[in-house]
């Protein structure tokens, strides 16, 4: 037989073989892959990502989905900074509503934090009971951060054991007396524990003896709680942390950055081979001091909002890698919390609350400077896997789970406080115009319709 007859015949053969079919097929122009955005189709069996194909090789699936014109296929965001409070403050937040809040944002998997809720992440008994109550009734991914508290070392690695991700301090009161903060010295052994099993500190660094010596930030003028807390407060902050990290050898990782200020040496750190990283949040990036008004509690947090000068410092250091990815440092609390009545910047508890609207608000600015999509989205979604160490997150590649989310990125809205799904309705960001919207979220390939709790909960390098 001729090699042309073989080869007809083999391809006869392989024409009558069954093809290969999916449980999910994604097919569209705009798919954000590892080389960028490229029409291709997507497969999925089983939860994760096992095609990644050009467009027009008519992948089978039992679910075929084609992308509408305007609409990108993007990997889930990973926001490793969320304040969840339950159980024992789930009047602030709980696990039902924050997941579903990160859903409708594109967010398939969140690291809740170790305060607020009661009792704290400090041990590995709160661990559990933390865990027994989200387990039920969450509507993405959730990891766990533990938290390192005066005479909780010898807990460290019990917790780590136990699957959380890493630890956080405070270097000044954390505004919940059950989460007492670490002095220097303090947050310098538990680093030297930390660094003998390769875990992570993660810092709130505001330097208390600084703000115990600025001015007091009594009343409605935002003005004087910015001097209540400067720029120099965290400024000393940081530089304590990356000589801590630099004398033990330990990570350490800077919670939302505000200021500017402390780019330069987190830089040099950095060159020097100090195991630092850095994460800024949305309010940062996209409010400034100038246009808080009178009274607007909704602005507080801790660290401040500073000037429009900062915030576009801010954005150079994301994009000259100094800082490395963004989350939202979701702190909700009850709205007579936020002390709207008298507006007093003193009273009302610091934090806000965006972790719907994290995406737009990013790319609303971004676009505006010219930043690529491809990028927004890497500050959002892989950079903070890799940082947590979730290997199966935050890209769409072969491997990985099926967390999407569908963007169209030229979608316009205003924010409604009333369709936010998180549980107290307030942001600062209510009656802003943002682009870009999430139309659909899917975790390990599954739509995330906010009714049925499909999401599962994380321990460091695997699933509980």
């Amino acid at each position: 037989m001729s090699s042309q007859t073989e080869h007809s015949a083999d391809s006869t053969a392989a024409s009558t073989l069954p093809r290969e079919r999916y449980d999910l097929v994604i097919r569209g122009e705009r798919v954000l892959t590892t080389s960028g955005v490229r029409p291709r189709e997507v497969g999925v069996r089983d939860g994760r990502i096992v095609a990644l194909q050009p467009l027009g090789n008519a992948l089978e699936g039992d679910e075929v989905v084609e992308l509408a014109p305007g609409e990108t296929l993007i990997p889930g965001l990973v926001d490793t900074h969320v304040h969840v409070n339950e159980p024992g403050r789930t009047e602030w937040e709980g696990f039902a509503s924050a997941t579903r809040a990160a859903a409708a944002g594109g967010v398939t998997t969140i690291i809740d934090m170790p305060l607020n809720s009661i009792p704290p992440t400090i041990d590995v008994p709160a661990l559990e009971e933390k865990r027994a109550v989200a387990r039920d009734q969450v509507h993405v991914d959730v990891g766990f951060w533990g938290g390192a508290v005066p005479g909780n070392t010898s807990s460290l690695r019990d917790l780590h054991d136990d699957g959380v991700f890493g630890f956080k301090c405070f270097l000044l009161h954390s505004g919940v007396d059950e989460f007492p903060p670490l002095d220097a010295d303090e947050m310098e052994h538990d680093m030297r524990e930390l660094a003998s099993f390769d875990s992570v500190m993660l810092v709130h660094a505001e330097d208390s003896r600084a703000i115990d010596r600025a001015p007091s930030p009594e009343g409605d003028d935002y003005a004087k709680f910015l001097a209540s807390r400067p720029r120099g407060a965290e400024n000393i902050a940081i530089a304590e942390v990356i000589e801590r990290a630099r004398w033990t050898g330990a990570r350490a990782h800077i919670l939302h950055l505000s200021s500017s200020d402390a780019l330069p040496m987190i830089r040099s750190a950095k060159r020097d081979g100090v195991r630092l990283t850095v994460e800024t949040c949305p309010h940062y990036l996209t409010l400034t001091a100038e246009e808080i008004p009178t009274g607007g509690t909704q602005y507080k947090c801790c660290p401040p909002i500073r000037e429009a000068g900062n915030r576009e410092l801010l954005w150079e250091g994301l994009q000259d890698g100094t800082i490395d990815f963004i989350v939202s440092d979701h702190s909700p609390s009850t709205l007579d919390l936020k002390d709207l009545e008298n507006g007093d910047f003193a009273v009302a508890w610091g934090g806000v609350s965006s972790l719907q609207l994290g995406l737009s608000l990013v790319w609303t600015e971004a676009r505006h400077r010219g930043i690529d999509f491809e990028t927004v989205v890497s500050w959002m979604s892989d950079r903070p896997a890799q940082f947590a160490g979730l290997t199966g997150k935050g890209r769409i590649a072969p491997g990985y789970d099926a967390d999407f989310a569908v963007f169209a990125d030229d979608d316009a809205y205003v924010v409604d406080v009333a369709k936010l799904h998180h549980k107290n309705p307030i942001t600062p960001y209510a009656g802003r115009a943002l682009s870009g919207l999430v139309r659909r979220t899917y975790l390990r390939g599954q739509v995330v319709d906010g009714s049925t709790p499909r999401g599962q909960l994380l321990r460091r390098g695997m699933i509980d």
